[in-house]
């Protein structure tokens, strides 16, 4: 509560001669809220990001760097980095995932879910081509072995130990860590661009111009596959096999016109895709965990089948994965029914 006090009072010393009410817009996996300003004129979007957890200043870096690269995000208004507020333009409460789900998203009468996703969806490459196009070294934290490897151990610490409450004997942690270092090995053996870090239907925003991105303020220098897997293998909503490989050679043939550095065949650029895919289920079943029983956040845990479910596919698929699967299965982390599509590369 005095946060949010301290908020109010801040944007009344940005708009001293305009009323205005405070409302949640919406709320994500960090200690950071958004509120919607609303004047009598328009709305903004308050960030509030408590110094102590969290830094606006990689946000404000990020908007610039995708703002240069010709994508839509939200201008900074304002800003007190030392309070941890923004003021930033508003880009609507209308998600991806809301626009597929609930048919929110009217602006062709009469289009069904599967034209509206390969519209949204196109929108959501261009404007991904855009920003790995804009990528350089240098400027952005590099996705290096540390982190990838920090973020593969939120599984066993949160998912095995505290989720299903698993310890694993010591032949299996041996044989878990071997794989860590066998998927990491492939993730940096990948190209390198700006990668978003969560660019997927909860923050990709149905707007004009179309997508509005949001959450970027985690982006690091990193794998080329990495983003399209967010996208793809979204933990929130899922989509076929045969769709996913359709949008994939779509974006594969694109990004190979546009000369950006994905791999010349396109199983060598599937197989990265689902290699990449490995260490962000790892890493997502890892964090949903935590979200729930550090944060109390247990709307999460309802999203873990489907993560476990493109997991164990990927394992199924590649040989080198299968010791993983082996240990899923000797952990009871079950693939939920559904219908297959296979794909051998």
């Amino acid at each position: 509560m005095e946060r949010f006090r301290l908020l109010e009072n801040w944007i009344r010393t940005q708009f001293p001669d305009k009323s205005f009410t405070l409302s949640p817009a919406s709320a994500d996996a960090s200690f950071r809220r958004y509120f919607r300003v609303t004047f009598s004129d328009g709305t903004l979007i308050a960030m509030d990001a408590p110094p102590e957890q969290e830094d606006c200043a990689p946000f404000l870096h990020v908007a610039n760097l995708f703002t240069a690269a010709g994508t839509h995000v939200p201008v900074a208004l304002g800003q007190d980095l030392a309070q941890g507020f923004l003021l930033l333009s508003d880009l609507g409460d209308t998600t991806y995932l809301q626009a597929l789900n609930d048919g929110s998203d009217n602006v062709i009468a009469g289009e069904n879910r599967d034209k509206k996703a390969d519209r949204l969806y196109r929108d959501a490459l261009a404007a991904l081509l855009k920003i790995q196009l804009a990528s350089q070294p240098g400027v952005l934290p590099d996705y290096d072995e540390a982190l990838l490897l920090r973020e593969l151990n939120l599984f066993p610490d949160w998912y095995l130990a505290r989720h299903l409450k698993v310890t694993p004997r010591a032949a299996q942690k041996a044989e878990l860590e071997s794989i860590f270092q066998r998927i990491v090995q492939n993730n940096l053996a990948q190209p390198k661009v700006f990668v978003h870090r969560d660019f997927h239907s909860r923050n990709l925003m149905v707007t004009t111009p179309n997508p509005g991105i949001i959450d970027f303020q985690d982006a690091v220098y990193g794998p080329i596959t990495y983003d399209l897997v967010s996208l793809f293998k979204d933990a929130y909503i899922s989509w076929d096999e045969e769709r996913v490989l359709d949008w994939l050679i779509r974006y594969w043939e694109q990004a190979r016109k546009l000369k950006l550095p994905v791999a010349s065949d396109f199983a060598d650029f599937y197989r990265d895709f689902e290699w990449m895919g490995v260490q962000r289920h790892l890493k997502v079943l890892g964090i949903f965990a935590r979200l729930n029983y550090r944060d109390g956040k247990r709307d999460y845990l309802a999203a873990l089948p489907l993560v476990e479910s493109y997991l164990r596919k990927a394992c199924e698929r590649y040989r080198e994965l299968n010791p993983l699967l082996t240990l899923l299965d000797e952990w009871n982390i079950n693939e939920q029914p559904e219908v297959k599509v296979g794909y051998t590369f």
